[in-house]
């Protein structure tokens, strides 16, 4: 049995993880030289790709002088933490990312205290330190005051620090020394994470950390090997956190972790990481074992979802038309699914069994899901998210989320004007240099639905904000939500330009010429309160008479586009979000006028 080392890399969203083993993979000469390899390769979802953020938690290896180091990349956006959660509990040490700018962030102190609560003992890397902005003594400083308000052990504080450049592929201890690779990181590794503890001489046992699933193999589940050896074709038993005996089975096949593939392997020991293949009612947390052993392995718990949205089947008069999966039973079957593989992810039903209450970490998360069912060809409506209440002795506690603002300091007063007005307080200020501002808030989560936009319209597109779960705190009273009313079409047919053009100066235009629309569909934000019917197929009366001069040109404003969480969170209670494979609509909930009026009253 050859050596190992079991290493989570953590860090804020953007901070360079994923970039970081992408050179590790390279130097330890996993690819040819001439091999070509794309960018962020651990990211291999079209998502993941396309937005540079990592949603699912994807274990790889290395070999470093006679050493497996199994490495696992972290999600790192506060919406996907239950992913961090779940993953930790096959490390046996972090390396802590963080950028040289930026500094200590929401996701940093989460994923951080995660860590330390396990007991695991982080690597502090300050990674992109070639930044123009890059302030490394700084950052230090306030790691060390990250650690010391975490509560961190002494043997927790004395952690080693390295300076690097992921996208470069290079590490050091002292800024003055050569920068040519990672060769110390993985050295650092061997010294400083344990071995993995297990007991090799007992029977098989393993937790089931990760699932995936496979187009041939069917359900892989993947986690650490607590205690002695998996074969191939060994029967074993799973069992459920109660001890309750969920299936038998047989282990097909079984895999280990090099890049981006799987390895076939006959068998594996205590400590390695792997993915096997043959169980099919199996799930996350559930304990895969010999036929002998009656205790499940103790499962770390998932913080609670703090949002819900509200799912049902899609009933526009254009449902059917771009998507295949338009049933309640595959809706259903769908996100039972999810929350069976996603532990962050929660499923309830109503009594009729049409309409389906998914809980999630925040718009983020939810918004990841339903762009995948969308990509899957499902049609379905979306509810506005609301967030979830918790009473005790009859009292009502809500989620409250801290934030942190980076922006220009001209901006800062009207950003704090805001936030007040959505109940949030200002927990610290500082100027960061350079007239940039740091204003760290907490808020309640229901508070910053829909506030994205609005940040970036207050600071011009130049403010970054970052959110993360703070806790449960009293409900802080009543938010007055400040939005226009709808402009809602009159008819059903495909816009035409001569009507937008007439009626764009009653607000802002969310369709262009040629769309197709129906009635009771909302086309529009009025400049006013109140909702309004308009009529978007009304053309250009002809006539065989033409006086010279007396047409004007039309001069359409360019519709505004949203993307899938903006409308998500953009929608009111008496509306929702239709979602196909090539269209998303804002539409009332009732498309009748006159029900909608009833409801009203």
């Amino acid at each position: 049995m050859r050596n190992i080392r079991n290493v989570a890399i953590i860090a804020h969203v953007d901070h360079g993880k994923t970039t970081l083993i992408d050179s590790m993979l390279r130097q330890t000469g996993l690819f040819r030289k001439n091999e070509k390899v794309e960018d962020r390769l651990l990211d291999s979802g079209d998502i993941e790709k396309e937005r540079g953020i990592t949603i699912l938690a994807k274990p790889t290896s290395i070999e470093w002088k006679q050493f497996k180091i199994n490495i696992i990349d972290t999600p790192g956006h506060a919406d996907f933490g239950g992913e961090v959660e779940r993953v930790l509990c096959m490390a046996d040490g972090v390396i802590l990312l963080i950028d040289a700018a930026e500094g200590p962030m929401p996701q940093t102190k989460f994923v951080l205290g995660k860590a330390l609560i396990q007991g695991l003992k982080p690597i502090v890397i300050i990674n992109k330190i070639d930044k123009k902005d890059a302030r490394p003594e700084e950052v230090l400083d306030e790691v060390f005051d990250l650690f010391i308000s975490m509560e961190a052990s002494d043997e927790q504080l004395d952690f080693p620090i390295l300076y690097a450049s992921g996208k470069n592929g290079w590490c050091v201890k002292d800024l003055n020394n050569e920068k040519n690779n990672l060769h110390c990181l993985f050295d650092l590794i061997l010294k400083h994470v344990p071995e993995p503890v297990s007991e090799k001489n007992k029977d098989f046992a393993m937790l089931a950390t990760l699932l995936d699933s496979d187009p041939f193999l069917g359900k892989c589940l993947v986690g650490k090997i607590d205690s002695g050896k998996a074969k191939v074709n060994n029967s074993v038993k799973v069992i459920d956190l109660n001890g309750n005996i969920v299936e038998n089975g047989r282990l097909t096949k079984l895999f280990t972790f090099k890049g981006t593939k799987r390895v076939p392997i006959n068998e594996a020991f205590a400590g390695d990481i792997i993915c096997i293949a043959g169980l099919t009612k199996c799930s996350v947390s559930d304990t895969i074992c010999n036929s002998s052993i009656n205790l499940p392995i103790k499962s770390t718990p998932i913080d609670p979802p703090t949002m819900s949205i509200t799912i049902t089947v899609n009933t526009s008069p254009f449902a059917g038309q771009d998507g295949d999966k338009i049933t309640s039973n595959m809706l259903r079957k769908r996100l039972i699914n999810e929350s069976e593989s996603n532990v962050a992810i929660t499923f309830k039903e109503n009594d009729s069994r049409d309409s389906f209450e998914i809980g999630g970490r925040g718009e983020l998360q939810l918004g990841v899901l339903i762009e995948t069912m969308r990509r899957e060809g499902y049609e379905l409506n979306v509810s506005r998210p609301k967030v979830l209440y918790k009473f005790k002795e009859e009292k009502k506690f809500e989620p409250i989320e801290e934030v942190i603002i980076d922006l220009d300091q001209e901006f800062s007063s009207n950003v704090i004007n805001a936030l007040n007005m959505r109940k949030s307080v200002m927990i610290n200020m500082k100027n960061t240099g350079k007239d940039k501002t740091r204003i760290i808030f907490k808020s309640p989560s229901r508070g910053l639905i829909g506030y994205q936009s609005q940040f970036m319209t207050e600071t011009k597109g130049t403010g970054v904000i970052n959110r993360v779960f703070n806790g449960y705190e009293e409900f802080k009273g009543d938010i007055i939500e400040k939005r226009n009313g709808a402009l809602i079409s009159k008819e059903t047919g495909s816009a035409v330009a001569f009507a937008i053009f007439n009626l764009q100066e009653r607000g802002i235009m969310f369709v262009e010429p040629q769309t197709k629309i129906y009635k009771g569909m909302v086309v529009g934000e009025n400049s006013r309160e109140n909702d309004l019917e308009i009529n978007l197929l009304k053309g250009k009366q002809l006539t065989n008479i033409r006086a010279s001069g007396s047409d004007k040109a039309i001069t359409l404003i360019p519709p505004l586009k949203m993307s899938l969480e903006q409308m998500i969170s953009y929608i009111r209670e008496d509306e929702l979000l239709e979602v196909t494979p090539k269209n998303l609509r804002l539409r009332k909930k009732f498309l009748d006028p006159h029900l909608r009026k009833k409801e009203r009253k």
